[in-house]
């Protein structure tokens, strides 16, 4: 559905995004993640035509995004970090004016309007200015104006900024009920975000991709050694030794004590391996009565602070040159 190619974009002498390279696929809800500054929303400018590449570029459904401008532009809805809005306008008279700037047929007008009020939750709200609604319906006018002309792809950057969590709550679900429909990017620097909205995750530091992939499969590829959380209790189980003999178990250590008689180890197992089920044999062998075992997963917070870090996105990028 979109295609970037060793996209580049300089502000002077200053690369906002340089060389990356990625596809989106049809039906796609993409994560595009990152932190203030790392290029986000420069790259969904060019994608939708507000600035032209530097080098590189850009296509959508195979049409050039400079050469081919306004049909590419025809086939995307965008929702920019700032909500477009006439706030002296009812919500009924800003979604038509919209239907006549995308050029629908005015006897179509009622029709899209209604569908897409109806969609993102506005039909109760037509009649009302945007200057008196609530920032979270703001946005999901915003929604409405980025669909009124039925686009194949929705680009939106940071649509929850700014919003209440019962807000963030509805926008995230009315992003999911759209990308049944829709190909979606969604430009964020809020994990909660990703995870709970994105098929795949792109993350981009410093103007560069860092990472690209599914948010199990980053966590797979960066997962580091598993931390299992340990509380037993019985005669001799405060001992590690016999922890530390386990298949897998590289370093075991002795936490406070929960409560009394029960003891609380921190075991840390090597990268790709599991060592739970002889830990749990262990202690039936030992007699020893297991209160809880649980394995700490690296989230994708830990792998975005991983990889945004400066001196881990340098090495990145030069893992990937090799």
């Amino acid at each position: 559905m979109i295609s970037i190619e060793n996209l580049k974009k300089y502000y002077g002498d200053f690369p906002a995004v340089d060389d990356i390279s990625f596809t989106v696929q049809s039906g796609e809800i993409l994560g595009f993640l990152g932190p203030n500054g790392a290029g986000k929303t420069t790259t969904m400018k060019v994608i939708t035509g507000y600035y032209p590449p530097t080098a590189g570029r850009v296509t959508v459904k195979g049409k050039d995004v400079v050469a081919d401008s306004l049909e590419t532009r025809q086939m995307i809805g965008y929702l920019p970090e700032s909500t477009p809005l006439y706030l002296d306008l009812t919500v009924s008279e800003y979604l038509h004016y919209i239907a006549e700037l995308r050029q629908i047929p005015e006897g179509e007008h009622a029709e899209r309007i209604d569908r897409i009020t109806t969609l993102t939750g506005l039909t109760d709200r037509m009649q009302q200015p945007l200057g008196q609604l609530s920032k979270g319906y703001r946005q999901r006018v915003g929604l409405a104006q980025a669909m009124v002309h039925d686009p194949d792809i929705l680009i939106l950057d940071e649509p929850t900024i700014g919003l209440d969590p019962n807000q963030i709550v509805e926008i995230r679900s009315l992003i999911r009920e759209i990308g049944r429909e829709k190909t979606v990017i969604l430009s964020t620097h809020i994990l909660p975000e990703v995870q709970a909205t994105c098929d795949r995750v792109v993350i981009i530091n410093e103007g560069r991709i860092v990472a690209d992939g599914t948010p199990d499969e980053l966590q797979s590829r960066f997962e580091g050694q598993a931390v299992i959380d340990l509380q037993v209790y019985g005669d001799g189980s405060d001992d590690t030794e016999p922890f530390n003999q386990v298949h897998g178990v590289v370093n075991v250590e002795r936490m406070p004590d929960p409560e009394p008689n029960v003891h609380r180890m921190q075991i840390m197992a090597e990268q790709g391996t599991d060592p739970r089920g002889e830990l749990f044999r262990l202690c039936v062998r030992k007699e020893w009565t297991l209160l809880g075992m649980t394995r700490k997963i690296q989230s994708l917070e830990d792998i975005f602070q991983q990889l945004t870090r400066s001196d881990a996105a340098h090495q990145q990028r030069e893992e990937d040159a090799a």
